[in-house]
C-alpha cells in the first residue's frame, strides 16, 4: 500500500473549506450584491437558532416561586425529558400547545445529519451553528474523523485514504492526531478504540451519538441543549439536598421528588448497644478491620483482643492476644486483614499475629535487631511488609518474616508520635512529630512540612486519601486538604483534649462525621462539612480515647476508655430491636440504657 501522497485516484469531494459570510448564497434573493445578502442570510439563519418561546405573548417570561425560572427554558427542557422517556407524541404536542420548539430547525437537521452520516451536509451546517472559527475547525475534524474510521470499519480503504489526505490534513490537526488515524490504515485493530473517543465500539448509530454528544460541547447550551438536562437538574438537586442533611448517615435511603429530604438524629449512632468489659485495665487504642468484620483492641492491661462483628452492629470474642510484658498501645490491620500487628509502651516490641487463630507468628525486638523500635506502625499496600516508627529516631522497613528491609536514620528525622502509608504505590509515608506533620516520600526520602502552632498528638487519613484529621493538645481537630497543600478546611471545637493523646475519625456514610474521644469521659460527633457539633454521647466514667467507625457499617463505631471498656454505638432501632440477652465473651447488652454487668468470661 502506498502513502498517502501516493494516491492516484482523483479526489472525492474536497474538503470544503470553511465558507465566509462574503461566499453564502441563499437561494431566492437578489444577486446584485452577493456579500451583502449572503451575510444577511446567515445573520436570518442564526437568529432561529436562538429560540424565543414566548408563546402567543400572554405568558410570564419567568415561572417559579421566586420566578428565577425561564419559561421557555423549562418547557423546552420539559419536551427533551418526554422525547427521552418515549412520551414523543406528548413531547410533539407540547411543541404545538406551548409555542416553543425544543430546537431549532437547523439544529435538527444538523443532528439528523450526523445520526444519518450525511458528513458533507453536517459541515456545511457547521458555519451556521458556530460562529467561532476555531470551533468550527474542531467540529469539522471531529466529524471528518467520524467520516474516516467508517470508511475504514467497511473496508473502504481508498475512501478512507482521500478522507485523510484530501480533508482532514487541510484542517490541520495536532500531528499526533494525524499519525494516530494513519497508524488505522496498516492497524485496523485501533478503529475501534478511536470511533468517537473510544466510548462505543462500533461504526453505527451507537458511535455516532457518541459523537453528537462530544460535539455537543461545541455549541451553547441554548442552542444545543444537553443530553437528559432535566434528569441532570432534579439530581443535582437531590445531591445538594442529601449534603446540606447534616444527619444524613443512609447507603440506599430512597430520595422522593414529592418532598424535601431530610434525616433526623435517628440515623447517627448515638445508643450504648454493648459495654465490653473483658480488659482489666484502662483501654488505649482500638480500630475496625478494613472490612468490617473484626474489632481490635489494645489494653495497659498488656493484652489484645480481636472481637467479630455480628449481625445488628454487635461483636463477640473472637481472640485474646497474650504474650506481651507491657502495655498495648498500637494495633494496625493487614490490607487483607489476615494479619494484625501490636506495638507495646515503653518495650520496643511489636508481634505479629494471625487474625484466623490468633498464633503469634513473629516478634520484631532487640533481638531481632541492632536497634530497639516501636512506637507506631503502617503496612504497605502489598501486605508483605510493614513500617516502624522507632523511638530512637529511626524508622523501619520489615517484611512479615522478620527480615529488616531498610532503616532510614539521622539527625533529619524527628521521634514520630503516630504513622500511616498512603497512595497505591505506597511510596508516601505520612506522620506527625510534634509539632509538625511530615509528609515523606519513601522512594527519594524527598520531605514536605506542614507547621501547626500546638503539639500533634494523633492522625487519621480519609478513606480517598485526600483528607487529614489531627488533633492538637489546645482542644482542635483540624481537617486539611493534603491534595492542596495541606489547606486548613475546618476546625472542630468542643471536646477536651489538654493532657492525654485522644484520637479521632472519620465515620458515616461517605465518611460525612467526624467522631473523637475526650477527656471529659464523653465521645462527640461533628458534622464534617460545616463543623457543626451534633452529639455529645454520655456513658463512659473515664478518658475516652479512642474512637473507630465501622467502614463496613454507616451505623456502627465503637470507643476505647480509662474505665476499661469499650462501648459499641448504634441507631436507636437496633438498641430498641432486642430486649436482653445474656452472652459470655465479656459482653453486656443494655436494658433501657443500663448495662447488665458481668465478668470477663462467666455469665451475666
Amino acid at each position: 500500500m502506498g502513502g498517502l501522497d501516493d494516491c492516484a485516484s482523483p479526489p472525492l469531494k474536497r474538503l470544503k473549506r470553511m465558507p465566509s459570510s462574503s461566499e453564502i448564497h441563499i437561494e431566492g434573493t437578489s444577486s446584485t450584491s452577493p456579500a451583502r445578502e449572503s451575510g444577511t442570510a446567515i445573520s436570518m439563519a442564526r437568529a432561529h437558532l436562538t429560540v424565543d418561546g414566548r408563546g402567543d405573548g400572554n405568558e410570564d417570561l419567568n415561572v417559579g416561586p421566586t420566578r428565577l425560572i425561564r419559561r421557555s427554558e423549562l418547557v423546552r427542557v420539559i419536551i427533551q425529558a418526554l422525547q427521552s422517556l418515549g412520551y414523543k407524541k406528548t413531547a410533539s404536542l407540547l411543541e404545538t400547545e406551548s409555542g416553543i420548539p425544543l430546537q431549532s430547525q437547523l439544529v435538527t437537521n444538523f443532528r439528523q445529519q450526523i445520526l444519518d452520516g450525511q458528513w458533507d451536509d453536517a459541515i456545511a451546517s457547521i458555519q451556521l451553528l458556530l460562529q467561532d472559527p476555531q470551533s468550527c475547525n474542531l467540529a469539522a475534524a471531529l466529524i471528518l474523523q467520524q467520516k474516516f474510521l467508517e470508511h475504514l470499519k467497511r473496508h473502504e480503504t481508498m475512501d478512507a485514504l482521500r478522507t485523510l489526505r484530501l480533508e482532514i490534513s487541510p484542517l490541520k490537526v495536532e500531528e499526533e492526531r494525524l499519525h494516530e488515524l494513519a497508524t488505522c490504515l496498516i492497524c485496523p485493530s485501533r478503529i475501534d478504540s478511536l470511533l468517537s473517543g473510544g466510548k462505543k465500539k462500533n461504526a453505527g448509530v451507537n458511535s455516532r451519538e457518541s459523537l453528537l454528544q462530544e460535539l455537543q460541547q461545541l455549541f451553547l447550551p441554548s442552542i444545543m441543549i444537553p443530553e437528559r438536562r432535566l434528569e441532570n437538574l432534579i439530581e443535582q438537586a437531590l445531591i445538594v439536598q442529601k449534603k446540606t442533611c447534616i444527619y444524613h448517615n443512609s447507603v440506599d435511603q430512597p430520595l422522593s421528588l414529592f418532598s424535601d429530604h431530610k434525616c433526623g438524629k435517628d440515623q447517627i449512632p448515638s445508643q450504648t448497644l454493648q459495654v465490653l468489659e473483658a480488659h482489666d485495665n484502662e483501654v488505649w487504642f482500638l480500630q475496625f478491620s478494613h472490612d468490617g468484620k473484626y474489632l481490635a483492641s489494645a489494653s495497659k492491661d498488656c493484652t489484645a483482643i480481636i472481637w467479630e462483628v455480628v449481625p445488628e452492629g454487635l461483636v463477640k470474642l473472637k481472640h485474646t492476644l497474650a504474650g506481651h510484658a507491657n502495655a498495648v498501645s498500637f494495633i494496625a490491620w493487614s490490607p487483607d486483614d489476615s494479619l494484625i500487628l501490636t506495638c507495646v509502651n515503653n518495650q520496643e516490641v511489636v508481634k505479629l499475629w494471625d487474625v484466623a487463630s490468633g498464633e503469634c507468628k513473629h516478634t520484631f525486638d532487640k533481638a531481632s535487631s541492632s536497634t530497639d523500635f516501636t512506637v507506631c506502625a503502617a503496612w504497605f499496600p502489598d501486605g508483605k511488609r510493614f513500617i516502624c516508627s522507632g523511638s530512637d529516631k529511626c524508622i523501619y522497613t520489615w517484611d512479615i518474616e522478620g527480615k529488616e528491609l531498610d532503616v532510614w536514620k539521622g539527625v533529619r528525622v524527628p521521634r514520630i508520635n503516630d504513622l500511616i502509608i498512603t497512595a497505591a504505590d505506597g511510596n508516601q509515608m505520612i506522620c506527625i512529630c510534634e509539632k509538625d506533620i511530615r509528609i515523606f516520600n519513601l522512594d527519594t526520602k524527598a520531605e514536605r512540612i506542614i507547621n501547626e502552632d500546638q503539639s500533634i498528638t494523633s492522625l487519621s487519613v480519609s478513606k480517598d486519601g485526600r483528607h487529614l484529621l489531627v488533633n492538637l493538645v489546645n482542644q482542635e481537630i483540624l481537617l486539611r486538604d493534603l491534595s492542596d497543600d495541606g489547606k486548613l478546611l475546618s476546625k472542630y471545637v468542643g471536646h477536651r483534649q489538654t493532657r492525654y493523646v485522644i484520637r479521632s475519625c472519620f465515620g458515616g456514610f461517605n465518611q460525612t462525621f467526624i467522631v473523637s474521644g475526650s477527656e471529659d469521659s464523653q465521645v462527640y460527633i461533628w458534622h464534617r462539612g460545616n463543623g457543626e457539633l451534633l452529639e455529645v454521647l454520655p456513658g463512659h466514667s473515664g478518658t475516652v480515647n479512642c474512637v473507630s467507625w465501622n467502614p463496613a457499617d454507616p451505623y456502627m463505631f465503637a470507643s476505647a476508655s480509662d474505665d476499661h471498656t469499650i462501648r459499641i454505638w448504634g441507631i436507636a432501632k437496633r438498641a430498641h430491636k432486642k430486649k436482653v440477652e445474656s452472652t459470655s465473651n465479656g459482653i453486656s447488652h443494655l436494658d433501657n440504657g443500663g448495662p447488665l454487668h458481668c465478668d470477663c468470661f462467666g455469665q451475666v
